[in-house]
């Protein structure tokens, strides 16, 4: 198990070093790695394998964090909506005054501001309280 997590750690600050890579960092064979990988595939634990945008160009692309309020019996409907939205990098259901959190990323303000406006038009929304990204300082 510490292997495995360890294992995650390493592949989650860079998931295309090689496997001989992570087996000599780990101080195991190359052969127990990647039992170890393919078992935490087959486990659903590792689901894929991804790049990490440079910060600098992620900075020229504008984000915003986005409340929504949505009617209880329409929220799945909602869920189901954004989950088209190419310009959606995550969506979570939140405690308080409202039921979702969403994070959506354009190239422009008025694009950004345009998606805002969609999402606040869907079926079942009440309302959309925004927030801007402005910079990131920790991004894992």
């Amino acid at each position: 198990m510490k292997n495995e997590q360890q294992l995650l750690n390493l592949l989650k600050e860079n998931s295309r070093r090689s496997v001989s890579d992570l087996a000599n960092e780990m101080g195991l064979s190359r052969a127990t790695v990647q039992q170890s990988m393919e078992r935490l595939e087959r486990k659903g634990v590792i689901q894929g394998y991804t790049i990490r945008i440079n910060p600098h160009y992620e900075q020229q692309r504008v984000s915003a964090y986005i409340m929504i309020s949505a009617v209880a019996k329409k929220t799945a409907d909602i869920v189901r909506q954004l989950h088209k939205q190419p310009q959606l990098d995550m969506l979570c259901t939140i405690s308080g005054q409202y039921d979702l959190m969403a994070q959506v990323t354009e190239s422009t303000t008025e694009a950004l501001d345009m998606i805002i406006d969609e999402i606040a038009t869907l079926d079942g929304v009440e309302k959309t309280l925004s927030h801007i990204v402005l910079s990131r300082k920790v991004d894992r």
